[in-house]
């Protein structure tokens, strides 16, 4: 594994440097929170640099041929790559409480353990055996429609995306979007101004919302605006498996 990510994942001094009690209050008001400079340029040019080798992927998907917007996507296999599975594992702890608050909060009866590797089994027990971290590649004119990762039964209400490439060198556009339906009210628009390295956190489905008669379930969905020049690529980290 690599050095950065020894010996335990979720006390990584990378993690720590985070205010998580900010980025809970974040998620909470905004449904999205941002983790500035989580990965170096380094790490993030190694990383877009996997496109390319097939074997370290389990399928491919171009989203013009599904209505999914322009560009393409690679879902990795497992083993995977040491910095994603170190992430995958070392974020999901500072995260797991906040989604049995919110759980609650939303009457749900579905609770997550502590750590990813019993959620990651109670997946596979499910037959959600087929891992969703994936790198995502998009030229001038590619965008990606808005949409949610659900994939299964077992659903983490949390995701994480970083962004691997430079806006201003490798790309202009392409800003991550997200939206926010609340009941018998207009949806809500959330741009999240991403630098290479930097993640954003975000609600995969729904997330409560406080209103005067207590707390209510609103909607979200994500996805990229339109490239106009360059390339760019993304990584993502979805903490469930899919069927």
């Amino acid at each position: 594994m690599n050095a950065q990510w020894r010996p335990a994942l979720e006390t990584d001094p990378r993690l720590q440097v985070y205010d998580w009690s900010g980025i809970a209050d974040e998620l909470d008001a905004h449904g999205c929170a941002m983790l500035e400079a989580l990965l170096s340029p380094q790490e993030c040019a190694a990383l877009a640099g996997m496109y390319a080798d097939d074997g370290r992927f389990r399928s491919r998907v171009v989203m013009g041929r599904h209505g999914f917007g322009r560009g393409e996507y690679r879902y990795f296999n497992y083993p995977l790559p040491e910095l994603v599975a170190g992430l995958r594992a070392a974020v999901y702890p500072r995260l797991a409480p906040i989604a049995n608050r919110w759980s609650a909060s939303m009457g749900l009866a579905v609770r997550y353990p502590e750590t990813h590797a019993d959620f990651i089994a109670r997946c596979h027990a499910a037959g959600q055996r087929r891992p969703t971290p994936l790198l995502l590649q998009y030229g001038a004119g590619d965008y990606n429609c808005l949409h949610q990762d659900l994939y299964g039964e077992h659903v983490f209400p949390l995701q994480l995306a970083i962004l691997l490439s430079a806006p201003g060198r490798d790309f202009s556009g392409g800003e991550f979007v997200l939206t926010e339906q609340r009941p018998r009210m207009q949806s809500r628009a959330e741009v999240v101004p991403l630098r290479q390295g930097d993640a954003v956190l975000f609600a995969v489905h729904q997330r409560p919302m406080r209103g005067t008669r207590g707390s209510y379930r609103v909607n979200l969905r994500h996805g990229v605006s339109r490239v106009r020049s360059g390339r760019r690529h993304t990584l993502g980290i979805i903490f469930h498996d899919a069927a």
